[in-house]
């Protein structure tokens, strides 16, 4: 019977990057898709800098950046003209080493994520859907339906459901999928186009309730429509086609389409799963959340659960930790799942809003207020911060104390750069880790040592207090990068507490 660590249902980039991850880690996993081939479409677009700035520990980074489209700016349109323009091209200066707005498609990131994956040895099983499992013992058992109609049954530790909205496994576990679905239809367009919001910049109609956004692809031309109706076409979602829709753009942006390469509509839903967890089953990405496409949000924040649970399953499995320490996975996804949804609601419902005072509003308050906001460095980067999922935070959470600076344990690691480099470099290595901004003990130096915990200290640099990092503390850094420990002392029975308490034993399992 074919037996692996961890089960992972669903090949799209939440469940790709958590196979990567784990196989990084020196985790036997195994990856089944019920498609036969991966995706030539897609609606996720953006990829965010936490993403990216995660991305390092795999050397990523690098790859979708220079395979991707940097957008310079986003322009908001009313009655056929661009009214307003928000810079876009290092927004996040200081904040990030990825200061801009990336777009790399979500069917060219797959392929990049397999490729890597096959570097580890590790192929998508695709044509194989799984009919049902069950908890046993010490494990997993799930029956599969092979290609050729066979069954098989397989065994792992865990099991992990990254299969989308529709997931088998969210609902063989029987968990609440509560939330709505927006009414109006989605729609998009892959085109070769031309005019004057084909210019590599993102341009976003304000003049009426249906959305309608142009989005700039690498390549000369190349842009993606996204939209929606709700009128009397919605009724007809499966026959409607881009003729049915074109006419808007063309009109209202000026966009003179030269070919469609492919088009597709579907509906959104806003639901966040009751439970992330149950027993050895977990959701992950669609199978635990979906939202509007507002922000460009879905498919980051499934990468995050992925990143979130895989270093937790390798520490169990790796004897690295126990197994309570997996019962925080929900704990800190759920509750940003759960504002994430709330969020992207309230602003695609203002962007759709019907009635006269929300055509006020988009068409008049809007145009004024944006260049407002972006003339403000203070605004900018509130958007920023919020958009690119830097802010995301832990904070309050089991594994999450102290303070130290302006920094918070639970807190993503602040990055603090300057003609001397960056402390970020270690964080390519998915491992725990203490960071000292100043001058730390002898005993803490001597304790790390003793413990192969790695201790990196930074002579004290302005770019430190600028980034809000305390001087002469430390910070116990988790192998996702966010702060375990943030504390003002250099007491090294301060961390021996920390992984006493929580079971953890970081100098076993690592790469």
């Amino acid at each position: 019977m074919h037996r692996s660590d961890v089960l992972i249902v669903g090949a799209g980039p939440t469940g790709l990057v958590l196979a990567l991850w784990l196989s990084k880690l020196g985790i036997r996993v195994r990856i089944i898709d019920k498609t036969s081939a991966p995706g030539t479409t897609s609606r996720a677009l953006a990829v965010q800098a936490r993403t990216l700035e995660l991305y390092r520990q795999l050397d990523l980074s690098e790859a979708v950046v220079q395979n991707g489209h940097r957008v310079a700016g986003a322009n908001f349109w009313v009655s056929g003209e661009s009214v307003a323009r928000l810079p876009l091209s290092n927004i996040g200066a200081g904040l990030t080493p990825y200061s801009f707005m990336e777009i790399f498609p979500q069917d060219h990131h797959e392929r990049l994520l397999i490729e890597r994956l096959e570097t580890f040895g590790i192929k998508v099983e695709r044509g194989i859907e799984l009919e049902d499992f069950e908890e046993t013992g010490d494990g997993i058992t799930a029956r599969l339906r092979l290609p050729d109609g066979q069954q098989e049954t397989c065994q792992a530790c865990y099991l992990a459901g990254c299969d989308g909205a529709r997931s088998i496994v969210r609902k063989t576990l029987d968990t609440g999928f509560p939330g709505g679905t927006y009414q109006q239809i989605f729609y998009v367009a892959d085109v070769q186009a031309s005019g004057p919001a084909i210019n590599g910049e993102l341009h976003v109609d304000l003049d009426e309730a249906d959305f309608l956004a142009v989005f700039p692809l690498a390549g000369e031309g190349r842009a993606r429509l996204i939209g929606t109706v709700r009128d009397e076409r919605a009724d007809r979602a499966e026959t409607l086609r881009f003729e049915d829709v074109s006419s808007r753009a063309i009109e209202h942006m000026k966009v003179q389409i030269e070919h469609v390469n492919w088009f597709s509509t579907y509906r959104v839903h806003h639901r966040v799963a009751d439970h992330f967890r149950t027993g050895r089953a977990f959701l992950l990405g669609d199978a635990a959340h979906v939202h509007s496409p507002a922000g460009g949000q879905g498919m980051n924040t499934g990468i995050g659960d992925a990143i979130n649970l895989a270093w937790k399953f390798a520490a169990v499995l790796s004897g690295g930790a126990e197994a309570k320490l997996l019962d925080t996975y929900e704990t800190e996804r759920i509750a940003f799942a759960r504002k994430l949804v709330a969020t992207t609601d309230r602003v695609f419902s203002f962007a759709t809003a019907e009635g006269r005072l929300a055509d006020v509003l988009r068409t008049r308050l809007a145009p004024f207020v944006i260049p407002k906001m972006a003339s403000f460095e203070s605004s900018r980067e509130f958007l920023f911060r919020t958009v690119s999922q830097i802010t995301l935070n832990y904070r309050g959470t089991p594994l999450s104390t102290g303070v130290a600076g302006h920094v918070h344990g639970g807190d993503r690691l602040p990055w603090a750069h300057d003609g001397e480099g960056d402390n970020f470099e270690s964080l390519r290595n998915p491992i725990w880790q203490v960071h000292v901004y100043g001058d730390t003990s002898d005993e803490m130096i001597a304790w790390c040592i003793e413990h192969h915990l790695p201790l990196h200290v930074f002579d004290w640099r302005p770019a430190f207090d600028a980034a809000g990092l305390g001087r002469n503390g430390f910070y116990l850094l988790r192998p996702d990068t966010y702060v375990a420990i943030a504390e003002t002392c250099s007491d090294p029975k301060v961390i021996e507490r920390y992984f006493k308490h929580h079971g953890i034993r970081p100098y076993f399992g690592t790469p």
